[in-house]
This record gives structure tokens, C-alpha cells and sequence, in this order.
């Protein structure tokens, strides 16, 4: 079945090279997705499934801000629409989103997409359609690589989170011995990929690995695996259910160890998943906490989003997914703005190019390049505790 729908794809594509974009005809210039009205942008994200929360709460995030953008009339008249389609976290779902995003919606470009495996299977695709993508929600290091010119990045990376980790445990913590238990997938790979690289500074190695396969709860062998280890420390490269099952089932087995998840897992989730046996559970962010530090009453940024998430999805709670999909949207209004009235995709990449040290009100400002299309690089430590997560300073 595969098959054939990749055969579909490279037919469309074959189309669309001709016919995406910016299309001229005469002295008439249009471009997919822009009109007098509004701005078509695209998101395929997890909405159902195992990792519905990440897909949720950076939508409704996101969405407090276009929302009220729109509500202020618009970028030059034009209001961003945005179209969101299910992929629940699975590859071939969001190829075949994106092909419809792309070629039967025409957006101008695709936003807040979820996860690492999700976001490579589309790479060809958004390549060759010449489609911008703003604001993934994954630290990848392959989605870093300067020739993907479309690629725009906000958050900081999974290479970054780990190697801060490991510095705060063995410099602060004065550990040695780490296990890593990793998604079986690109995520988990990049992850573990970052922990070993930063561990090798201090002449280090994994003393375990363990593994499951995504969109599964089968963490037994990883863990039997790692608990037989002297492990100190494990990282847990994964989402929410899956960490929380593995953290659970270790402390019910004796395990004295700590615990680090990266940034994907959700923090909130994680948390409600796992109960008392959350206790001390250290989680890395790339936003700064949004109800709950100290500084997040003097950051304008974060009170800003506080105001406009309750005004817009009153029922949902501040967290740090649905705060990164805030600043998605900022970043993407900055640039439609920047790109000017007559908007066009190379304009609008060259836009976003030119934001230098520019304020979000988060403690961290904003900078991008030709070269480097990352807009951020701080890295946050929450720990679990008392049921609360609390920042680490």
C-alpha cells in the first residue's frame, strides 16, 4: 500500500513543480495560499492517539495568538487561517496530510508540525514543493542542517538539552553512570545520539540501552535491561505514557536512580501519568515555566500568552507545549509582517532571516540567519516536586 501511495506522490510532485509557488501569468502574480483576505497556513500534528496532548496544546497555543492577530485585523488586511489535520503521530499519516495540505489545500506554508519521524518523512516533499515550515516541535539535529533553506526552527535542539543535562548531573550532581532508554525511531536515535556525544566530553559511554517501539507501551525489556546495569541516571528519550510506565515500574522495582526526560515528553502530562512515583523527575524545557518560576511575573512574553490562552481555550491550564506554540505563532506573524504586502515565499524566508535580537519577553531573544535558521538556544531544568513541577536554577 506504501507503495503506491509514494507512486502517487512523486506523480503530484511532478505536477506541483510546475504548478506550486509563486505563478505568474502575464502581469498577474498569485501565490498558493495568499489572497486580499487571508493567509492559508497548514499543520499536520498528533489531534488523537498516544500523543494527543503535544498535538492539542501547541495548536490551542499557537492559536491564542493567530487569534488574536486576526481579531486586530489581520497582516496587511489578510487574516492567517489555519488548517489542522490528524496524523496521531504516525509517518505515512502525515505524508499523505502534508500532500493534501500542499496540493489540494495550496497553503503558503506549514506550521507547528510534531515529532522527528513525522517531520523527516515529509523533508523531500516540502523540499521539492518549496513550502516553508515554521516552528517544529522537535529538537532533531537533522532538521538543523543549513540546506534545508524552508526549514525554520524556533526551539532549542536535542543535542543542546542532552549535553546541558549531562553537565548538570555529572558536574553538579556528581553522577557517573547513565542509561538511556530511547523511542525506537529517529526522535530516540537523535537522543541518544546527543547523550552519547555530550557524555564522551567526559570520557564517558551509556553503561545501558534499552528500548520500545513507538505508539507502544512494551518498555519491559528496556527496563529489565537497564535495571540489571549500575546505572545512576537514566535519560528517557520518548513521550509521556511510555516514560511514565518505565519510571513507575522502576521505582515499584527498587530503583534509586534518577530520571531525565527531554523536552517532547510533556512535562504536565508526564507528570499526571505518574503520580507520587514522579517524585524527583527532572525534565529539560526550551521555554521558560509559565505559571510557576519566579521571573515568569516580570517576563511580558509569558503574561502575554497567560492572557490570551484564557481568553481563547479557557479551559486549558499554561503549560510548556502550549506556550512554544505561542511563540511558534509570533515568529510566523513576525515574518509574514516583515515579508511586506506583497507576499511571497522568498520574501517571507529572507524576513525571517533578518530577525536580529528581537524581545519575545521570554528572557531569551530571538536571532536567526542565512546559515542558521534556530531561532533559540536556551535550555530550562524543571524537577517534579510534591506533585508541582519546580524550575532548577
Amino acid at each position: 500500500m506504501y507503495k503506491l501511495i509514494f507512486l502517487n506522490i512523486f506523480l503530484l510532485l511532478l505536477i506541483l513543480s510546475c504548478n506550486t509557488g509563486d505563478q505568474v501569468d502575464s502581469n498577474i502574480k498569485t501565490v498558493n495560499g495568499v489572497n486580499d483576505k487571508e493567509v492559508l497556513i497548514g499543520s499536520s500534528l498528533p489531534l488523537g492517539g498516544h500523543a494527543s496532548y503535544l498535538g492539542t496544546q501547541i495548536k490551542n497555543g499557537a492559536l491564542s495568538y493567530i487569534n488574536k492577530i486576526n481579531g486586530s485585523g489581520g497582516i496587511f488586511g489578510r487574516k492567517i487561517r489555519l488548517i489542522t489535520l490528524d496524523d496521531e503521530y504516525d509517518p505515512p499519516k502525515c505524508l499523505v496530510n502534508t500532500q493534501d495540505l500542499i496540493i489540494k489545500e495550496k497553503v503558503f506554508s506549514l506550521f507547528c508540525y510534531v515529532g522527528t519521524p513525522t517531520t523527516e518523512k515529509i523533508l523531500p516533499m516540502i523540499e521539492e514543493a518549496d513550502v516553508p515550515i515554521v516552528g517544529i516541535f522537535t529538537g532533531a539535529n537533522s532538521l538543523r542542517d543549513p540546506k534545508y533553506k524552508n526549514i525554520i526552527n524556533i526551539r532549542a535542539s536535542y543535542y543542546q538539552e542532552t549535553a546541558a543535562a549531562v553537565k548538570y548531573f555529572i558536574e553538579n550532581r556528581k553522577l557517573k553512570n547513565f542509561a538511556v532508554f530511547y523511542q525506537y525511531d529517529a526522535y530516540g536515535f537523535d537522543g541518544l545520539r546527543g547523550t552519547e556525544i555530550a557524555l564522551k566530553a567526559y570520557d564517558q559511554v551509556p553503561v545501558a540501552t534499552g528500548k520500545y517501539i513507538r505508539g507502544t507501551l512494551d518498555i519491559d525489556d528496556g527496563l529489565t535491561k537497564i535495571l540489571k546495569s549500575n546505572a545512576e541516571a537514566v535519560f528517557l528519550i520518548g513521550t509521556y505514557a511510555p516514560c511514565a510506565k518505565f519510571i513507575i515500574e522502576s521505582k515499584k522495582r527498587g530503583f534509586k536512580g534518577l530520571f531525565y526526560n527531554l523536552s517532547f515528553v510533556g512535562a504536565k502530562a508526564l507528570l499526571e501519568k505518574t503520580g507520587v512515583y514522579g517524585e524527583d523527575v527532572i525534565v529539560s524545557q526550551v521555554v521558560p515555566p509559565p505559571d510557576f518560576s519566579p521571573d515568569s511575573s516580570t517576563l511580558w512574553g509569558v503574561q502575554e500568552y497567560k492572557k490570551d490562552l484564557k481568553k481563547h481555550f479557557p479551559l486549558d491550564n499554561p503549560n510548556f507545549v502550549s506556550l512554544e506554540g505561542y511563540i511558534n505563532a509570533k515568529v510566523l506573524v513576525e515574518g509574514l509582517k516583515r515579508a511586506g504586502k506583497d507576499l511571497t515565499k522568498d520574501k517571507f524566508i529572507k524576513a525571517i532571516e533578518s530577525i536580529k535580537n528581537y524581545d519575545l519577553g521570554i528572557q531569551s531573544n530571538l536571532t536567526f540567519n542565512k546559515n542558521d535558521h534556530q531561532g533559540l538556544d536556551r535550555v530550562y531544568f524543571t524537577r517534579i516536586m510534591n506533585g508541582k513541577l519546580v524550575l532548577i536554577e
